[in-house]
């Protein structure tokens, strides 16, 4: 499985912006496709998650209301929309996918088998 990510930049504190993330290779219809990211001098952490069958999400609390995670299946694709941005939200995303990671691990990085390259993005006080 080959993970695609890209849409980061740069914006201000209160903007907007999508994060697009494309599958390809072998992929699993009970997959859990994910966003991490990390912060210069953090830990790696968890964002968003979408079950491909199904399409239950999950969120961290930091992020609820403010980004909503989506899949389209036809073109194998996750997206991440994230308004209200924060300077906090300053970092490298990163998506992920599994495909089998049950509810009590979805939020831990080391639950996901298939990485993609990061992303930057930069919100600006």
């Amino acid at each position: 499985v080959q993970l695609q990510a890209s849409g980061g930049g740069l914006v201000q504190a209160g903007g907007s912006l999508s994060l697009s993330c494309a599958a390809s290779g072998r992929t699993f219809s009970s997959s859990v496709m994910g966003w991490f990211r990390q912060a210069p001098g953090k830990e790696r952490e968890f964002v968003a998650a979408i079950r491909w069958s199904g399409g239950n999400t999950y969120y961290a609390d930091s992020v609820k209301g403010r980004f909503t995670i989506s899949r389209e299946n036809a073109k194998n694709t996750v997206s991440l929309q994230m308004n209200s941005l924060k300077p906090d939200d300053t970092a490298v995303y990163y998506c992920a996918a599994d495909p089998a990671v049950g509810l009590a691990v979805v939020k831990l990085a080391r639950a996901y088998k298939y990485w993609g390259q990061g992303t930057q993005v930069t919100v600006s006080s």
